[in-house]
């Protein structure tokens, strides 16, 4: 086992490419067409992986991280959709918890979100590394909330979605992979969090910004990783 101290996982090239030319003494292994690039990164071992889009793929890739490198920490790193008021492009959200939106077993009479087996709606992320990642964001000034990440296999773009996912989840940003990061390292009982930059804002015209803002976000997304991973200590 090729052992390191912190997994970070992300969904698409552009949010990879920034932490991976900051790593040093780097070698790419590919496990079930996702890429992970393992190396010193700020003068700790990492393993940084492109899972794809999706739930399915992230939970994939964080089995795979867990079994393959055992990190002693998970970070999700990439871009999401505002749903909070006050956050702007290339603003942090970072996670005290997350929820799967498009999870629904109301018919059954649960809570939308309800992840069985594990019979919560909001799992959480771990409080040190959240706390960490917070801490990291407010030392390089960026304007940032702690909220709840709401996951779910579709791109939010309508103002009705939008306010779906703040009515129900309370929800800060929303984005693809998170919960399911999440979800596989709390069932693992390995520290999870989830640090995300704002792409677009998450309604009718967030077709049109994602494409324009996400690599700035992304940058911004490894600026701070960067900083996190420097500070982190077990």
């Amino acid at each position: 086992m090729n052992k390191v101290e912190i997994g970070i996982i992300v969904a698409m090239d552009l949010e990879l490419e920034n932490i991976e030319n900051a790593m040093t003494e780097k070698n790419v292994v590919e496990i079930s067409s996702m890429k992970y690039v393992v190396g010193t990164l700020s003068g700790k071992k990492v393993a940084a992986a492109r899972c794809g889009i999706g739930k399915v793929y992230a939970a994939i890739c964080t089995q795979t991280m867990l079994l393959s490198f055992s990190p002693d920490v998970v970070i999700n790193v990439g871009v999401a959709g505002a749903l909070a008021e006050g956050l702007s492009i290339g603003e942090i959200v970072i996670a005290k918890d997350a929820v799967q939106h498009d999870m629904d077993t109301t018919a059954l009479g649960e809570e939308r979100g309800l992840i069985s087996g594990i019979n919560i709606v909001h799992i959480p992320t771990d409080e040190k590394v959240t706390m960490l990642l917070e801490n990291v964001v407010s030392q390089l000034g960026i304007n940032h909330a702690v909220g709840t990440i709401a996951t779910g296999d579709c791109f939010v773009n309508t103002n009705e979605m939008k306010k779906f996912l703040v009515d129900t989840f309370s929800a800060a940003a929303c984005e693809m992979e998170g919960a399911s990061v999440v979800q596989t390292c709390y069932i693992n009982k390995v520290p999870c969090s989830i640090l995300r930059a704002i792409s677009d804002g998450g309604d009718d015209n967030s077709h049109m910004d994602y494409p324009t803002f996400a690599r700035l976000a992304a940058k911004n997304s490894a600026l701070v990783i960067n900083e996190f991973v420097k500070q982190w200590e077990k």
